[in-house]
């Protein structure tokens, strides 16, 4: 299973659209275009495919925690 497929199970898993995908990854300071983004849910003999590389898909699994649960908060001290 590649990452593509990982990002794409995600992404129907939790009914995500692209605009919702890019302020998942502007979470966690990653900044990508929707066009980009689209490159990775495409076929795999399409000409504009892109592979989804590891700091993509760790990026996005890291925002869409902080999505998920909201921002981590800090110790407190005793």
């Amino acid at each position: 299973m590649t990452n593509n497929d990982i990002f794409k199970k995600l992404r129907v898993a939790h009914k995500l659209r692209d605009d919702d995908i890019v302020k998942i990854l502007e979470l966690v300071d990653f900044r990508i275009s929707k066009s980009e983004l689209g490159a990775f849910f495409r076929r795999e003999d399409h000409p504009k495919y892109m592979e989804c590389g590891d700091q993509i898909l760790r990026n996005f699994l890291n925002g869409l925690i902080i999505h998920l649960r909201g921002p981590m908060s800090k110790p407190q001290k005793k």
